[in-house]
């Protein structure tokens, strides 16, 4: 049997010809998912979905103003692709699994009103965790408000802890609002209750699922209300301890992105400091087990230049070499922003560490962000590492031609 043929088919491919009523017509793909919008049109789910998500407003084909978003399945034609790709079976195309549906609003809505309980609470953390699409659906502020009132009720015992850990997991994958945000951080008892849950009032499940909502809360929040958040009590120690498990990669994740929300405001950098959050970032950097290291490199770029935090960067990645070794290394990838900024801080007053850098292969990353496609910020903080490690540059024949780049910087 031949190889499978892949399921963005053109006209004709490996002798099959797709029916043009079969393809997208934003992608020309086979469709997967077709829906009908409110002109009448079908298309591929992913493709009118991206399309939308980029502003556009008007039906791709017809050029018709869309009266409403609302994505219709067109089960029919799905079945009619799906038997058509069965009856080339024997040519390799592979038949197209049926699409989930997004849960249904009315569903989401029914549970809801049916109040804090662990049945429906339960069935709403099971929708949440099936799809990206499911937690668009559950995203609005009826539904937030209540997992709210659930997560941080005032009841006691045994039953109640229960009740408000499964709210706070399910508002831990549905995230908050603006509105929301407010409700948390600008309650005191409700901020103290994170931090005592982070703390190590729970199972590592309970504290990972406050920490998601530390970074939910700060992220929709303003300056102020992170700076309240970094401040309370057992949350900055509680996220550095995420950083450092070891048993569970999604708390390592969460953790960072808790660090980088709280480090947005400056009055937080030097409580991060102080909980030791300098060192466990720049720990799993060396590491190369950051899982989230844009996000990373942002909090320990942010770090360096809180008091202290250089300190606690150089001690955490193993010594002044080994941090230098793990910054240029980073500068190769998304982060490399971030990881210069870094740099700068952690050899800016050593010429020693400088050497160690160009040494590392600084030069040719930085020459490679300065020449590439990074942003303007990127490239100025290329530069002032450039110009800071000219001193350090090893004058040889081989490394003539980029010397004389270098005058420009």
């Amino acid at each position: 049997m031949p190889a499978s043929v892949p399921l963005c088919l053109g006209l004709d491919t490996a002798g099959v010809q797709v029916p043009w009523y079969f393809r997208c017509p934003i992608s020309l793909e086979l469709m997967r998912d077709p829906v009908t919008v409110s002109t009448g049109q079908t298309y591929d789910r992913s493709s009118i979905e991206s399309w939308v998500a980029t502003g556009n407003t008007s039906c791709p084909v017809t050029r018709a103003p869309l009266a409403d978003f609302t994505l219709i399945p067109n089960h029919t034609l799905r079945r009619l692709i799906q038997e058509w790709c069965v009856a080339h079976r024997s040519m390799g195309v592979e038949r197209i699994p049926t699409p989930k549906q997004p849960a249904d609003p009315d569903l989401v809505r029914s549970l809801v009103a049916q109040g804090p309980g662990l049945p429906a609470l339960r069935r709403l953390r099971a929708l949440a965790r099936e799809s990206d699409k499911n937690r668009l659906v559950m995203a609005t502020h009826e539904t937030r408000a209540a997992l709210l009132e659930a997560a941080f009720g005032s009841g006691s015992g045994a039953a109640s802890e229960e009740l408000e850990a499964e709210a706070m997991a399910v508002l831990a994958l549905v995230g908050l609002g603006e509105e929301e945000a407010v409700e948390v951080v600008g309650r005191e008892e409700r901020v103290a209750r994170l931090g005592k849950v982070l703390a190590g009032g729970g199972s590592l499940e309970a504290r990972v699922n406050a920490g998601a909502v530390v970074e939910a809360a700060a992220l929709a929040s303003g300056a102020d209300a992170r700076a309240v958040l970094g401040a309370a009590e057992g949350v900055m120690a509680g996220l550095v301890t995420l950083v450092e498990e070891k048993a569970s990669a999604r708390a390592v994740r969460v953790g960072i992105r808790g660090l980088f929300a709280l480090c947005l405001a400056k009055e937080n950098r030097p409580r991060a400091v102080a909980a030791g959050a300098a060192s466990a970032l720049a720990r799993r950097v060396a590491e190369g087990g950051a899982g989230e290291p844009e996000r990373a490199l942002a909090a320990v770029e942010r770090l360096c230049h809180a008091e202290g935090g250089r300190d606690g960067v150089v001690a955490g990645a193993g010594g002044g070499p080994a941090a230098v070794t793990a910054l240029v290394r980073a500068m190769s990838g998304r982060a490399a922003e971030h990881a210069a900024g870094a740099l700068v801080a952690v050899v800016g007053g050593s010429e020693a560490l400088q050497v160690e850098a160009v040494r590392a292969g600084a030069m040719g990353q930085l020459l490679m962000m300065v020449q590439g496609g990074c942003s303007e910020r990127a490239k100025r903080k290329a530069q002032h590492l450039l110009k800071l490690l000219r001193s350090a540059w090893p004058t040889t024949d081989c490394t003539a031609n980029s010397d004389d780049f270098l005058q420009h910087y």
